[in-house]
């Protein structure tokens, strides 16, 4: 077994390298967060600050609108926002207009008081629909999948969190497709970016992050005014991290005029080194530091640095002004293998501990007002079932049986009701 897992460590640069186009450098070898393949193909549309920023007057004017071809972007443009192709709708026979669904009533979360704790409880699931798994009674609050769209079968009574993702030439999947499913489905919370801030999964700069963040807000909001927009996670929330945020919040100020518009704050509370060429999430894209925060692997699961992350995330937002907007936790979980000393036993009780700490831990100072002073409004536990981070599943992903940690999870759920 041991031997099976130093093969894999050993090919795991070229197998990503085979998903990512991206640089390996010397030294241990990376270890990613939930590597989602970026496609092999893309349609790039260069925008300009000025066309980013620009008001959207309506869904139809955004969905309707031709391709645009435009120059490549000059060496000193400060982002390019692009968008893949997706099938363009059919017509209208009657009248000629392209036809788009139809808002439809949805389950949504009240993310600045959810009426519930169980609706503070979420998952992700990279493996099919949230319906493949047998939940019985204890289905979670609400789930993301990293896409736009939830994958059947999708059970019609847990709100989905659609997300756009990002890399350094745009985003995906095209702006026609994000405005329908806006449009289609009132009330959602958009999470705009997954983990810019690490090179092996979006990998933008500050800069291309708050370009395409401005498109995609007003395109957004525009297609449904109900819509909440969540600001792309940073995988830490350390020192480091924040100070990448900060570079976002500074060039959108400085660029657009005014302050970046955020429905909901998002993180992410792994906890993991912050190195070049190094296990964990490297350094966020732009940045010239060469170490962050140097977590070793028996940190993965300590509660104190876990909370302490958490309270920083809140101080920063406190110190900026933001305490009145709420909190999610989109990610997080154990991603360390079993022999790394995380068997079933230590990654249940960690997950007992942090939804204890998520659904009590609140503090008069930085907490959120509108939900008594509480921490995190929502949290979504990493994974349901996932084949290359399988240590946290709660199902196994060839058989969808309920592991150990799926039993704690449900018996927590159980005990919300």
């Amino acid at each position: 077994m041991r031997l099976a897992l130093l093969l894999f460590l050993a090919l795991l640069p070229a197998l990503l390298t085979a998903c990512y186009p991206i640089t390996w450098g010397l030294g241990p070898t990376p270890e990613p967060l939930v590597p989602t393949r970026i496609p092999d193909f893309r349609l790039i549309v260069t925008i300009t600050p000025a066309d980013a920023d620009a008001a959207l007057p309506t869904a139809a004017a955004i969905s309707t609108a031709p391709p645009v071809s435009t120059p490549a972007a000059s060496p000193t443009a400060p982002a390019r926002v692009a968008a893949l192709p997706s099938p363009s709708p059919e017509p209208s026979p009657q009248s000629g207009k392209v036809s788009r669904p139809k808002p439809t009533p949805a389950p949504q979360v009240n993310w600045a008081q959810p009426a519930s704790a169980r609706d503070r409880v979420g998952v992700g699931v990279p493996l099919g629909g949230l319906g493949d798994y047998a939940w019985g009674a204890d289905l979670p609050g609400w789930y993301l999948n990293w896409q736009i769209t939830p994958r059947a079968p999708h059970p019609a009574n847990v709100p989905f969190a659609p997300m756009v993702r990002l890399s350094g030439d745009g985003f995906r999947p095209a702006l026609d497709e994000i405005v329908a499913t806006a449009a289609g489905q009132p009330g959602a919370l958009w999470l705009i970016g997954n983990e810019p801030d690490v090179m092996w999964q979006d990998n933008v700069t500050a800069e291309q992050y708050a370009a395409a963040y401005s498109l995609l807000y007003s395109a957004i909001k525009a297609a449904d005014p109900t819509a909440q927009v969540a600001i792309g996670v940073v995988s830490v929330p350390t020192p480091l991290r924040l100070a990448y945020l900060d570079r976002i919040l500074a060039v959108y100020q400085a660029r657009y005029g005014r302050p970046m518009p955020v429905d909901v704050w998002n993180v992410h509370a792994f906890i993991l080194r912050e190195e070049r060429s190094s296990w964990g999430v490297g350094i966020p894209p732009g940045m010239v530091e060469d170490k962050g925060q140097l977590y070793e692997i028996a940190d993965h699961a300590d509660m104190a640095i876990f909370r302490r992350q958490i309270v920083a995330f809140r101080q920063w937002m406190a110190d900026r002004g933001l305490r009145d907007k709420p909190l999610i936790v989109t990610e997080y979980g154990i991603l360390m293998p079993d022999s790394y000393g995380f068997p079933p036993a230590r990654v249940s009780q960690f997950m007992a501990d942090t939804f204890d700490f998520f659904l009590t831990a609140r503090d008069p100072a930085i907490g959120y007002p509108a939900d008594d002073d509480r921490l995190v409004q929502a949290f979504c536990w990493y994974s349901v079932a996932d084949t290359v981070y399988p240590t946290a599943n709660l199902f196994a992903p060839q058989t969808r049986a309920i592991t150990p940690t799926g039993e704690v999870f449900r018996a927590y759920l159980t005990g919300l009701q």
